[in-house]
């Protein structure tokens, strides 16, 4: 994907000549955990402005990157990376602790965020995403292949969450997924197997139609909601 990368880099430079700031890619792909089928590259671009021209400018490169299988870009100016901390911490806090500059100036490694939404937004996310899981297996739980994936494709989301919520906790904040799971075993007290049976999907130890998904269901909702239940008892 190296050669992609650097097409990206390339096609937005065309693009946006002198109004490209920055170029980012963050995410599992920035610490070499990308298991192809199962995640995608995550881009950050930075202009110094957004208006329809850049919109105009940049269409042809996203539609060329999501054919890649990736998302499309994440466009922000410099002036709304550092506005918005407050309201998207964790996310920049994703990107300041897992990423690679690309291109241009590094507008990430000293990025100040502001904590003071943090644990409600973890706590949100948390819930939000539990609430949708449930919704989904649903509606699928008679379906082995669809429920299985549906599990291993939500790993992603609950190991970036229950790593800030070890974070929060005062615990340390692994990067690696294994590591995450293992920290939440230690400190929150979940069972780790469901969550390293998914893993083991992702990384191609097991295929999807081994992992009897509706037997690791409930062990794997109650993980979740014993990390809800760790967040929501930090309110002050």
């Amino acid at each position: 994907m190296e050669k992609e990368l650097t097409q990206l880099v390339e096609k937005l430079q065309k693009a946006f000549a002198a109004r490209l700031v920055s170029v980012v890619l963050y995410g599992s792909g920035a610490i070499g955990e990308r298991h192809p089928g199962f995640s995608d590259f995550n881009i950050l671009c930075v202009l110094s402005e957004i208006g329809t021209p850049e919109l105009s400018a940049g269409e042809e490169i996203f539609r060329w990157w999501r054919a890649q299988g990736s998302p499309a870009p994440l466009l922000l100016t410099e002036s709304e990376l550092a506005a918005g901390s407050d309201t998207f911490s964790i996310e920049f806090h994703d990107i300041r602790e897992n990423h690679r500059l690309l291109f241009g100036k590094d507008v990430v490694s000293t990025l100040a965020i502001e904590d003071r939404f943090y644990r409600a937004q973890v706590e949100h996310e948390l819930r939000a995403k539990l609430l949708r899981l449930r919704q989904k297996a649903c509606g699928m739980f008679s379906e082995a292949d669809l429920l299985g994936r549906m599990l291993v494709d939500s790993l992603s989301t609950f190991c970036v969450l229950f790593r800030h919520a070890l974070a929060l906790s005062g615990h340390p904040a692994p990067l690696k997924k294994r590591e995450i799971i293992q920290g939440a075993r230690e400190h929150f007290g979940i069972d780790a197997g469901p969550f390293e049976r998914l893993l083991d999907v992702r990384e191609g130890r097991i295929k999807v139609r081994d992992l009897q998904p509706a037997g690791l269901l409930a062990s794997y909702l109650q993980g979740i909601s014993t990390v809800v239940q760790a967040v929501d008892g930090l309110k002050k």
